[in-house]
Parts: structure tokens; sequence; C-alpha cells
């Protein structure tokens, strides 16, 4: 019996939250093409972002809004993630992705002010998370196709605010211990 079949509905109380080892540790790579039971898994993760962007059934579901979501915030040792997201251009963009990996990088780097949130995350966090402007990440698609992404802005950032997270690494790993405000030469502000 799979937990996350099509039709559940993820709420914050099957979000993995800061202090579970889970989200300290690589993720291990999907079998591709995916199982079905990996794909059901995606498919209530995706519904769980798009839920908590929709203003009533966030509210009646009393969700926190995410523009993206790795398997082990639910709990799932899975290299796969999903993302929802708006970008600056005001461009809708959906992404589900299987053993990602980012293949290149710009040298140029940007943050988003005032920082990144987290839904595995309850406090507010300050300090700047400096990630690369533009990328190139190679994964699979929910048919298992391998695909290439390039992406930029705050697409970037979310992608790798994901990839980070399969990789065990939180954002604010990213932030400067000594002073949380600075940043390395070649970063600029998002917005």
């Amino acid at each position: 019996m799979i937990k996350f079949h099509s039709n559940y509905i993820i709420t914050m109380k099957d979000i993995v939250r800061e202090g579970n080892p889970i989200l300290h540790q690589p993720t291990q790579e999907v079998e591709v093409p995916p199982s079905e039971e990996d794909k059901e898994t995606l498919l209530c993760m995706m519904n769980f972002l798009k839920n908590s962007q929709d203003p009533d059934l966030s509210k009646k579901y009393q969700l926190r809004p995410g523009v993206g979501l790795s398997a082990n915030q639910i709990g799932l040792n899975k290299r796969m993630f999903v993302a929802y997201l708006t970008d600056e251009e005001g461009k809708e963009h959906e992404y589900t992705l299987i053993n990602p990996k980012i293949i290149s990088h710009s040298v140029s780097m940007i943050y988003l002010p005032p920082s990144e949130g987290c839904l595995s995350v309850d406090r507010d966090i300050k300090g700047f998370v400096p990630r690369y402007e533009r990328i190139k990440v190679r994964g699979f698609n929910l048919k298992g196709e391998e695909i290439v992404l390039k992406l930029k802005g705050y697409s970037s950032i979310v992608i790798q605010h994901e990839i980070d997270h399969l990789n065990g690494i939180m954002f604010y790993d990213r932030i400067n211990k000594e002073n949380p405000f600075k940043l390395p030469e070649n970063c600029k502000s998002l917005y």
C-alpha cells in the first residue's frame, strides 16, 4: 500500500522538519524509468505545491506556500523533486526531475533578498544565499526520458535549492557564518 498515491493530499504534517537526519544525507538514485509508485508520489508532490499556492486550498488545508518539494522532505530517501513557480517575467514553470545533476553553471551569482525559505524550516533565517545565476541540469522526467534544462534567475535558484536538498544540504548551510549578509565578489541581487 503506497502512501503518496495521486489522490492523497499532502499537508504540513507530512513535511519533515529540520533536525530530522534524512534532510542531512544524500538521497539514493531512483530507478529509471520510474516505478508507478514513484510517478504517483511525484504527482502527489506537485499537487501539494499547486494546492499550497491556491489561496482557498492553502487556507482549507493550512498549507504554507511552497515552490519546490524534494522527496526527502516527505521522508523518502529518493533523488527526485518537483517545482512549480512563476519566474520574474511572470511565466509559469512546472518541473518534475528524477536523478537531477547540475552539469554546468555560470560564474556569475545571484541571491534572493531578503533570504530563501523552506517548507522544512519553521523559523525565519536572515542572510543571503549565493546561487549560480544560470545552470544547466540533466535529469529524467516522469516518462523516464532524459532531459536537459537551461535555467536562469529565479528558476535557477529554486532548482539549486531542491538539488541541495537531495544532496543533504540546507539553504542556510550556504549563508556566510561570520557575516550572513556578506556575498562573493560576483554576486548580485535577483530583484
